[in-house]
C-alpha cells in the first residue's frame, strides 16, 4: 500500500510538472504576440455586436462582415491611438531638437505679455532673465535632464514608431482571425471556465466581456468624440498646433483626466491675446465637450455592463497606471470579476443560517 501511494504521488507530481512546463513554454512562445493578442481580443469583444449586425446586412457572409469591421476597427481604435502616439513622438523629437538649439544659442526674448500674467508671470520673467544672463550653458544645464527623461519616457512608452506600427499590424491580423472564428474561440473559453469554476466561472467570463465592451464604449468612444469636438474648436479658433493638442486631449480623456487641462489654458490664451470672439467660440466647444464627458460616458458604460460606475472608472485609472494603455481594459475586468465573485460569495445562501 505504501509503495503504491508513493508511485501515485510521483506520477501526480510529474504530471503537474509537465503541465506547468507546457503552460510556461506556451506563454513564453506567445509572449512577443501577447500585447497584440490582448488588444485584438479587446477590440473584437467590444465590436462583436457590430459584426453580427454587419453579417446580417451582408446576407450571412462572414468574410464581408469581417472586412467591414476591420475597417471600422481601424477608424475607431487603431487610427486614433496611432495618430496620438505618432504626434506625441514627433512632438518629443521636436522638443529634443529645440533643447539642443537653446543649449547652443541661448534663450530668445521673452514675449511681453508673459510678465503680465497674474501670479506666475513675474516669476517666469525673473527666471527667464536669470537664464538669459547665464548664457547657453545655464540653459543647457537646466534643460538637459528634462530632455533626457522625456526622450527615455517616449521610447519606453511607445517603443519607437516602427515597433508601434508592427504592433498595430499584428493587432489587425489577429483581430481579423478572431472575427472569422469568434464563436469557436468563445465556446472554448467558456468551456474552460466552466470546467474550472462551473456556472460561476462561466458567468465571470461573460461579465469580463461585458466590462470590456462597457469600457470600450464609455471610455474610448467618448474620448474619440471629445477629441473630434475639441479639435474642431481649436482649429476654428486658430490655436497653434491643434494636432498635438488633440492628441493630448485624446490621451487625457482615455486616462480619465478629461480634456480640460488642454482646453482651459487654450481659452485663457485666446482671451489674453485679444481674440475675444474666438475665445467665446472655444468656450462653447469646451462646454459641449464637458457635457459629452459627463453624460455620454456614464450612459455608454452602463449600457455595456451593469456595475457601479465608480468601480469601472477606478479600474480604468488603476489599470492605466499599473499596466499601461492596455490596462484601460485589464483593470476594469479584474475589478468587475472580483466584485461579482465577492458579491456572489457574500450573498450565497448558507444552510446554517437558514
Amino acid at each position: 500500500m505504501t509503495t503504491t501511494a508513493r508511485v501515485d504521488l510521483t506520477r501526480i507530481f510529474l504530471v503537474i510538472l509537465i503541465i506547468a512546463v507546457l503552460i510556461v513554454g506556451s506563454l513564453w512562445t506567445l509572449l512577443p504576440f501577447m500585447a497584440a493578442i490582448i488588444w485584438a481580443a479587446t477590440i473584437v469583444i467590444a465590436t462583436w455586436p457590430m459584426l453580427l449586425r454587419a453579417e446580417r446586412w451582408a446576407g450571412g457572409r462572414r468574410s464581408v462582415a469581417t472586412a467591414l469591421l476591420t475597417i471600422v476597427m481601424l477608424a475607431m481604435f487603431i487610427v486614433p491611438f496611432g495618430l496620438a502616439i505618432g504626434v506625441l513622438i514627433d512632438a518629443a523629437s521636436e522638443g529634443i531638437e529645440l533643447v539642443r538649439k537653446l543649449a547652443t544659442q541661448g534663450l530668445p526674448a521673452l514675449p511681453s505679455w508673459v510678465s503680465g500674467v497674474p501670479w506666475v508671470g513675474p516669476k517666469i520673467a525673473l527666471k527667464w532673465q536669470e537664464l538669459t544672463a547665464g548664457g547657453p550653458e545655464a540653459v543647457a544645464s537646466v534643460l538637459r535632464p528634462y530632455a533626457a527623461s522625456t526622450a527615455n519616457w517616449v521610447l519606453s512608452i511607445t517603443g519607437g514608431l516602427g515597433a508601434v506600427t508592427l504592433h498595430f499590424l499584428l493587432t489587425i491580423v489577429i483581430a481579423a482571425i478572431l472575427y472569422t472564428n469568434g464563436e469557436a474561440t468563445a465556446k472554448g473559453i467558456l468551456l474552460f471556465a466552466h470546467r474550472i469554476g462551473g456556472e460561476r466561472g462561466e458567468r465571470s467570463i461573460r461579465l469580463a466581456g461585458q466590462a470590456i465592451r462597457g469600457v470600450a464604449l464609455g471610455v474610448v468612444l467618448t474620448a474619440i468624440v471629445e477629441s473630434i469636438i475639441a479639435g474642431l474648436g481649436l482649429w476654428l479658433a486658430g490655436v497653434p498646433r491643434p494636432g498635438l493638442l488633440v492628441a493630448l486631449i485624446f490621451v487625457l480623456a482615455v486616462a480619465q483626466l478629461g480634456p480640460m487641462p488642454v482646453l482651459i489654458p487654450a481659452v485663457i490664451w485666446l482671451f489674453w491675446s485679444g481674440s475675444i470672439v474666438w475665445g467665446v467660440v472655444l468656450v462653447v466647444f469646451t462646454v459641449v465637450v464637458a457635457v459629452v464627458d459627463n453624460v455620454m460616458k456614464p450612459v455608454l458604460i452602463r449600457r455595456g455592463v451593469d456595475l457601479p460606475l465608480l468601480l469601472i472608472v477606478a479600474g480604468v485609472i488603476g489599470g492605466l497606471i499599473g499596466f499601461g494603455v492596455i490596462g484601460l481594459f485589464i483593470g476594469p475586468v479584474i475589478l468587475a470579476v472580483t466584485y461579482t465573485l465577492l458579491e456572489s460569495w457574500i450573498t450565497e445562501p448558507r444552510p446554517d443560517l437558514a
